[in-house]
């Protein structure tokens, strides 16, 4: 974004800054996460010292909520007809980049918000997120900062108090801001969080659910896992679903091994049926319907994917600018969407379609260099798996010049974000002797510079 020059709001002495008037999620849908953010329109003075937003009129267009939004700033005392000067040029450029096919009345109203909290409220409240769910989320920050202050005793006693706030919304809080600090580089704040959460769960009715919840799924994959290993069979799965002493085991192993539940499985269980008698028949009977019904849903569920991921596929394959087009779909490129290259890949190669063929080409290459790991995660696994200490220090004086401090921070992160899903403790100890080694090897050759 162009720089450009302004005043300080405090100082009034002219400095440079960023300056975003329009957030049109039309031509650029991340606009809204950065205008939810409020991470826009920062300026730094190095005359007074100020840090913080400048105060400038906005425009907020979502042609898809039908939104268009207008804000200006009355601190600025600009008049009415002013007003509507300045940010009228902004709205002829949001209705000249709509086809005319989407311009629609709401275009001719555009709603005046009064503070800039009013216009992130309506912005939320199209994605049907409303001023009491906010304030909800609200208080349940302030009660996780409380917490994060506060020593082990006082938690539980702060968490007897505000037992209500501490459920499932509360938890989702501090997951997405754990996720959060670990993109960012965090991992101090991930690492804070992550033994916070830990704390906290068996603290309420909520935390000890999620915590059951959590414990049964990981106990339903290793079943599977150790079933896998000695030869998993339609039998055998019939018999760990039977067997399942929780919903959520059951659940889980039906979603995991929806393949192996085919005509073949199901014959099994009637034979079952057939054979069992009085309390045991209507058992499994029961439990037959309701395993149709699981297969049934997942089977939609999926049916729905694909057809998405086909569509976006399409989307992209008729798109001028394929690796732009890639670029705006890439939270959608998952399994299904792979599949469905794959599929295309074999169909165009079939008929002979090279034009096709050639997009579709181009379409796994880039994906393929998207999704190759940095040369930094491949020399991290490398120390990870090394058979000694004198190996791996063997490993890091062969690649002294890795280590460096963005090397021991992403160790860091791994750390932390294993960690804070509570799986595969014996990754975390390995990871946290290859970071201390690193860490040592890194000192010592500090030290002989």
């Amino acid at each position: 974004m162009p720089k450009t020059q302004t005043s300080c709001p405090r100082c009034r002495q002219p400095i440079v800054a960023e300056i975003q008037q329009l957030f049109d999620v039309n031509v650029n849908p991340d606009d809204k996460q950065k205008f939810l953010s409020g991470n826009f329109n920062l300026a730094r003075c190095n005359s007074c010292g100020y840090s913080g937003p400048l105060s400038t009129p906005l425009v907020y267009h979502d042609p898809e909520k039908e939104l268009l939004l207008t804000y200006f700033p009355p601190e600025l005392g600009v008049p009415v007809n002013e007003q509507e000067r300045m940010i009228g040029p902004m709205i002829t450029q949001v209705m000249n980049k709509l086809p005319p096919e989407k311009r629609k009345a709401y275009l001719l109203r555009p709603q005046t918000m009064f503070t800039l909290q009013l216009m992130i409220e309506k912005v939320l409240e199209g994605d049907g997120i409303t001023k009491a769910m906010i304030e909800d989320s609200q208080k349940r920050l302030s009660l996780l900062q409380r917490l994060l202050t506060a020593s082990p005793d006082a938690r539980v006693e702060i968490v007897k108090q505000e037992e209500k706030l501490v459920d499932e919304q509360f938890f989702t809080i501090i997951t997405r801001l754990i996720e959060a600090s670990l993109a960012s580089g965090d991992q101090r704040s991930a690492r804070q969080l992550a033994e916070l959460q830990r704390d906290l769960l068996p603290l309420t009715e909520a935390g000890q659910r999620l915590k059951k919840e959590s414990d049964e799924s990981n106990a339903a994959i290793k079943s599977l896992q150790e079933a896998s290993q000695a030869g998993l069979t339609r039998e055998k799965l019939l018999d760990l679903i039977i067997e399942a002493p929780s919903e959520t085991r059951q659940t889980v192993l039906v979603s995991m091994a929806r393949s192996g539940m085919d005509y073949a499985f199901f014959q099994i269980l009637a034979d079952r049926i057939e054979k069992s008698e009085g309390e045991e028949k209507t058992r499994l009977s029961g439990l037959r319907e309701k395993l149709l019904k699981m297969t049934q849903e997942i089977d939609q569920k999926v049916k729905e994917q694909v057809d998405e991921s086909q569509m976006v596929l399409e989307n992209i394959l008729h798109s001028p600018d394929i690796e732009a087009a890639l670029q705006e779909h890439l939270d959608q490129i998952d399994n299904f969407f792979l599949e469905a290259l794959r599929n295309e890949i074999d169909l165009s190669r079939q008929k002979d379609n090279l034009e096709r063929l050639g997009k579709l080409q181009k379409i796994t290459n880039y994906l393929q260099k998207l999704s190759a790991p940095p040369p930094e995660v491949a020399l991290i696994e490398q120390f990870v798996n090394a058979e000694s200490d004198e190996q791996l220090k063997k490993m890091l004086a062969e690649n002294a010049e890795a280590i460096n401090p963005d090397f021991l921070n992403l160790i860091n992160q791994l750390i932390a974000q294993y960690e804070s899903q509570a799986q595969q403790p014996e990754v975390v100890e390995k990871l946290t002797q290859v970071y201390n080694a690193a860490l040592r090897y890194s000192m010592e050759m500090n030290l002989k510079k």
